[in-house]
């Protein structure tokens, strides 16, 4: 079995899919053995991208909001792991980024998600993480959301953070009222338990 750093090393150097990737390959992601909290996404945006950090991004900047860390935290890879569930910009269609590519999941999410002994947290965010790490949780992001007492307090769905769900946002109050400030003080409860 590769070590750790042999195992990220292969990772970052990963070009499977490069004849989809229309800026060529840049595998995102954060990842340390002794994270405590998981943000498992969906792909990098072209923001993202062309910066090299996850979440360097409106989504990203609303995602430590919803939290409640600062960058600082959230960029700590012994208490943060992002893994998204493709880690390269996909390309843009017509209703945003495209979906996040197959091959990464199949090829790394398990040998990376095997390396993660000390998480005490799973944030999975979007349909596609959705459907990967809860799919028995909804037919939909609205009700996998919803669900989220079902999965409390080591899984917590999360809808996107992208700007472009403003809509669901304002259409599902309860989100923010209900959940956030849940989340919040789980993430300090976790974040605290390392302290």
């Amino acid at each position: 079995m590769a070590s750790f750093p042999q195992l990220l090393g292969e990772v970052r150097r990963c070009t499977i899919c490069a004849e989809y990737l229309p800026l060529g390959p840049r595998p995102i992601f954060q990842l340390h053995p002794q994270a405590r909290i998981l943000v498992a996404g969906q792909a990098p945006g072209r923001k993202v991208h062309e910066s090299g950090v996850p979440f360097s991004d409106a989504s990203g900047e609303r995602l430590r909001d919803w939290l409640g860390v600062t960058a600082e935290v959230f960029y700590n890879p012994k208490l943060v792991a992002i893994l998204p569930m493709g880690f390269c910009f996909p390309g843009t269609g017509k209703a945003g980024d495209l979906p996040p590519r197959p091959e990464c999941a199949s090829a790394w999410r398990g040998k990376l998600l095997g390396r993660l002994k000390s998480l005490s947290l799973t944030l999975v965010i979007g349909q596609y993480a959705l459907a990967y790490h809860l799919p028995d949780a909804g037919e939909s992001v609205t009700s996998s959301v919803q669900s989220w007492r079902k999965h409390w307090p080591n899984v917590i769905p999360l809808p996107h953070p992208s700007p472009r769900n403003n809509i669901w946002l304002r259409r599902n109050p309860w989100f923010e009222q209900e959940l956030l400030p849940r989340l919040r003080a789980r993430v300090a409860e976790v974040i605290q338990s390392e302290g």
